[in-house]
């Protein structure tokens, strides 16, 4: 694979489309029964026992977790969502239960109000547009979710960061540069996956 930052950026791009058309080709029916699969898989493997558990408001056709944040809730885990506060920055992630006040942040994405508090999640449900058997995942290219990770990473508290996709999105070799952040496991309506 050619390694040069534009040839990197080529074959991102390219990855992207045929993702997002991977995607899209989801009937409806088939991504409600995948987010209640999902939801499953998740608390039978007890990955997300140990909150506060930060998940994501779906944008267009993403995989849905908002059936999963329910039932944690029930359980009693707590859970968050991400916000932006600025452009190029990590996101924060805001105390969220079903319920609770949203309001549209950038992009359009439901976020909660700026009064919840700040929570630090111990494992982070990241949206991805495709991923690979070797952790890697491909987002939307601002980067918002690598900086994220990348800070919650370096602060030494544990974190764990399950990506989160149809498996129709799963690639042979996603793409990467050096400040792409690496999964420790994706979910999918067929289960689990861990990297490490």
């Amino acid at each position: 694979m050619d390694h040069r930052p534009d040839a990197i950026a080529r074959l991102k791009r390219d990855a992207r489309a045929t993702a997002k058309a991977h995607r899209a080709a989801i009937p409806p029916e088939a991504a409600q029964q995948a987010a209640a699969a999902l939801a499953d898989h998740i608390l039978a493997d007890g990955i997300a026992a140990r909150g506060p558990v930060a998940g994501y408001w779906p944008l267009r056709d993403e995989l849905d977790v908002r059936p999963l944040l329910r039932r944690l809730a029930e359980e009693g885990i707590g859970t968050c969502l991400p916000a932006m506060v600025e452009r190029g920055r990590p996101l924060v992630f805001r105390r969220w239960r079903e319920g609770d006040a949203l309001a549209a942040g950038a992009f359009g994405v439901m976020e909660p109000v700026p009064e919840a508090p700040e929570v630090r999640p111990a494992l982070v449900l990241a949206p991805l547009l495709a991923f690979d058997r070797a952790g890697r995942r491909l987002g939307y290219g601002a980067g918002f979710y690598d900086r994220t990770l990348a800070a919650l990473r370096a602060d030494g508290r544990p974190v764990t960061v399950l990506g989160i996709g149809f498996a129709a999105q799963e690639m042979d070799a996603v793409p990467v540069d050096g400040y792409d952040q690496a999964l420790d496991a994706v979910a999918t309506e067929r289960g689990l996956i861990r990297f490490r």
